[in-house]
């Protein structure tokens, strides 16, 4: 078997736990169907990751990095502000689209983790991420277009975050993909709501008949 950097090895190791759990189910998934289904030993796998918290902390990190990827890159400044917003939503769309049971394995992660000992700190790391994502992304769309917030930075954030995992789920639970361009329209019109031309990031707007 060819030698491999270990970081490199550790992302082979990941994709394969992905697509093992995802297939399997979490709780199911064994470090050797994963060392399988990556076509290396179990030493090796043993060799990267020294217990299945930091695993499961790299499959959390790798699935979120693989649609904030996306985003970021549809994220370019368009001809509007509405243009710019819905082209994020939409590739963060079409990712859920594509891989279902990659977005569906995010939730059993989150379960898995609150309901075992000693990994609920992962779970928290995963919506802190999220949070995290959508900060980046914030801060993005801000240089990029010279915008001000009507929010501060770090409630939107969150909010953004609340809403597309919600969002997600209810894809996932229900269907009906025919809904979604009109989902779509309604997000990207409520999240342009609270964007302003230039100005300070997280400065609310001054309240109708305030002192200025």
């Amino acid at each position: 078997m060819p030698r491999m950097p270990s970081a490199e090895r550790r992302r082979q190791l990941t994709e394969a736990a992905i697509r093992a759990m995802a297939r399997d189910g979490v709780a199911t998934t064994t470090t050797r169907a994963i060392a399988a289904e990556a076509g290396v030993s179990l030493s090796v796998f043993h060799y990267c990751f020294d217990s299945k918290q930091a695993l499961v902390e790299s499959v959390i990190t790798t699935i979120t990095d693989h649609y904030v990827t996306l985003v970021k890159e549809a994220l370019r400044p368009r001809a509007t502000l509405e243009d710019t917003v819905r082209a994020g939503f939409q590739a963060y769309w079409e990712h859920v689209r594509t891989h279902p049971d990659e977005h569906m394995l995010t939730y059993e992660l989150t379960q898995y983790a609150l309901r075992r000992p000693g990994f609920e700190h992962l779970a928290r790391r995963q919506h802190e991420m999220y949070r995290e994502a959508y900060t980046d992304l914030i801060e993005q769309l801000r240089a990029d277009m010279d915008l001000g917030l009507r929010v501060p930075v770090a409630v939107l954030a969150r909010y953004l975050a609340a809403m597309t995992d919600g969002l997600t789920l209810n894809y996932l639970v229900l269907g009906e993909e025919e809904a979604w361009s009109g989902v779509l329209d309604t997000v990207t019109a409520h999240v342009a709501s609270l964007v302003t031309a230039g100005g300070p990031v997280g400065a609310p707007r001054p309240a109708e008949g305030a002192a200025r």
